[in-house]
């Protein structure tokens, strides 16, 4: 199958000469654009693919589009290509399967970043729209402080009755927010706030780690980190919270925001540098691939390279974590639960886990898993994907509710942070009880059943 033309939306000679090829830093690889060989084995697994059935939204589709700007064949202000930019979700699926190892992500995010940089030169968004990413990735997600009291004041909406209010007399349609609303988490006021906090080992120590605490998931997503320093004491590891981490970057990374990413970065390499601990310990699937990719991002900067590698290579997710040391099994109680497991995209895609969950999930005494079809096809979430590209991402998160309620399991066990409210909204725009829980939450609950049959 041939790739579509894309066809340029630029009629004028002068206007073509804006801009026929990358220019200045992150440069997508040609390297890695020459590693695809268009086999077309990405294809059955990358999402915008499977719902669109269109060659230039698949994988190899937009590499030839990358290629034909890194040629001069187009330019970034191709219709085709900046669409087709935006609506990859950079899920990685791609990559599991290519023959050639082409690393699809890197060329993704680079072709954003030069995007980026166009758009503000010579398509300036509305002011509005710079005001909003301003605040978004320069305050709220660069910020701890910042985004700490956003979610208060989120938990002041949700519990004062305005929320309901909101949503019941029409405001939030007139807004055109509707779809974004219902996607908030229910966030509470007990926050993880990383303030040097040092949890003691249940029995004897066996390791020291350090907990990355997030922005979303130190707020909306506290329990879960609860949930998972308990899981870590009972394995016997004494863990820490340092103060002064930030966000992992992803969100920028993703965005096409690589310097402001890179900023990011460097905060936490200071931050977690001379703890001293075996593992820097992440339960978000999306936060995890990034922290393990501090090391490409930051190897053009001598400054920064080494510290980078040295960094990453303590970097574990809590699944991986827990599968390489002897699990306490001992101590796990009984939970009669049906459960499916959806994969995020970061975690089975760009960290290559997924034997780790499903033993951790069947480990546990009592529980019956039960896969679902496309488990690792992406659920449409994909950090803000689901606020930027609405249609396709609701498209997505229907077809997975589709096979997770086929396995007819009462609950849904994930990994990341977007999936559980990308699955949330859609269970309750069904009508579904279904209840989603992180893996981390499961193992805490059983390890709590196990204390009270003992």
């Amino acid at each position: 199958m041939s790739v579509e033309e894309p066809s340029l939306p630029v009629s004028a000679p002068e206007a073509k000469t804006i801009l026929l090829g990358f220019q200045g830093k992150d440069i997508p690889s040609a390297a890695v654009i020459q590693a695809c060989v268009h086999c077309g084995l990405c294809l059955p697994v990358c999402p915008t693919y499977l719902e669109t059935g269109r060659e230039t939204s698949s994988p190899r589709g937009r590499i030839l589009l990358i290629k034909a700007v890194s040629e001069g064949q187009i330019g970034l202000d191709s219709a085709v290509f900046q669409r087709e930019m935006s609506l990859c979700l950079d899920c990685r699926a791609c990559e599991v399967v290519c023959p050639n190892g082409v690393h699809y992500g890197r060329l993704l995010e680079a072709s954003r970043e030069q995007l980026e940089r166009f758009k503000a030169q010579f398509e300036p968004r509305p002011w509005w729209q710079k005001l909003l990413r301003k605040v978004v990735f320069e305050g709220l997600f660069a910020k701890p402080l910042l985004f700490q009291m956003f979610s208060q004041l989120l938990a002041i909406y949700q519990k004062s009755g305005f929320q309901q209010l909101a949503r019941q007399s029409g405001l939030l349609q007139s807004l055109k927010v509707q779809e974004a609303e219902a996607l908030l988490p229910n966030f509470s006021e007990d926050f993880m706030v990383p303030k040097g906090q040092i949890y003691p080992a249940e029995g004897k120590r066996r390791f020291t780690v350090a907990l990355l605490t997030g922005c979303v998931m130190s707020t909306a997503f506290a329990q879960v980190h609860k949930a998972t320093i308990r899981v870590l004491q009972k394995n016997g590891c004494e863990v820490i919270l340092p103060p002064d981490q930030t966000c992992c970057g992803a969100l920028h990374f993703h965005s096409g925001l690589l310097e402001e990413g890179r900023a990011l970065a460097k905060q936490n390499i200071i931050t977690f540098t001379g703890l001293g601990v075996d593992a820097i310990i992440v339960n978000a699937a999306g936060c995890g691939s990034t922290l393990k990719e501090y090391g490409h991002l930051l190897a053009d900067d001598p400054l920064w390279q080494a510290r980078a590698k040295s960094f990453t290579a303590k970097v574990k997710d809590i699944h991986e974590f827990l599968g390489e040391i002897d699990l306490n099994r001992a101590d796990l109680g009984h939970l009669p639960l049906i459960v499916t497991y959806q994969e995020p995209c970061h975690l089975a895609h760009a960290q290559r886990l997924t034997s780790q969950p499903r033993a951790l999930l069947t480990a546990i005494p009592g529980l019956t898993l039960r896969e679902m079809p496309e488990s690792s096809v992406c659920c449409g979430s994909a950090g803000v994907y689901n606020l930027l590209q609405p249609v396709m991402a609701q498209q997505l998160g229907q077809r997975k509710v589709r096979h997770a309620l086929a396995t007819g399991a009462n609950v849904i066990a994930t990994a990341n942070p977007g999936c559980a409210l990308q699955l949330a909204a859609e269970l309750k725009r069904q009508g579904q009880t279904v209840q989603i829980h992180y893996i981390v939450e499961l193992l805490a609950e059983a390890y709590q059943s196990g204390q009270k049959q003992g």
